[in-house]
């Protein structure tokens, strides 16, 4: 898993182990279950999130990440930062790595990758807040983020299927 300093200080002090279906919101598992399909342009994308009408898109990269890039369910969690990024982190991950493990089972390969932000909501409260989506990597085509590392305002990881193998 690549990441930057604050996603691998998150998932330092955040408890990873169990994940599963449970910890991801019935919306999200909807998503999961209806898992992927292709678009016109060759698009990996989960089928639940295409809109009706296809867009215009400048690359594959592009289209994927717009059908497939969220912000996880957060409404009903603690505002306490102690209690909520857990839940949060825990959320993400355990939707990461279902929807990956569909995408192999799907594709046949395990090319899609996940990338998973947390950062502060502009607003009063200051919320941790999450964004997950899913690409493919294109030999053509610059990198959803090309260095997480570099990125200093949220936390960030690019996850693979193989990352997923940590959580049972």
């Amino acid at each position: 898993m690549r990441s930057n300093p604050g996603m691998r200080e998150i998932l330092r002090t955040t408890d990873v182990t169990d994940l599963s279906d449970r910890d991801i919101p019935p919306m999200f598992r909807e998503v999961v279950e209806r898992g992927w399909s292709v678009t016109a342009a060759g698009g990996r994308v989960l089928t639940d999130l295409r809109p009706e009408t296809p867009g215009v898109y400048i690359d594959r990269l592009a289209e994927e990440t717009t059908i497939n890039g969220r912000g996880m369910t957060d409404h009903d969690l603690p505002a306490a930062p102690h209690e909520r990024t857990p839940l949060l982190v825990r959320r993400c991950l355990a939707y990461v790595s279902a929807c990956l493990r569909k995408a192999q089972g799907e594709f046949r390969d395990t090319r899609v990758t996940a990338y998973v932000s947390l950062s502060f909501a502009d607003a009063e409260e200051a919320l941790l807040t999450s964004n997950v989506t899913f690409c493919t990597p294109l030999p053509d085509v610059r990198p959803y983020i090309p260095d997480p590392e570099a990125i200093t305002d949220a936390a960030v990881a690019e996850i693979s299927l193989d990352d997923c193998s940590a959580w049972p």
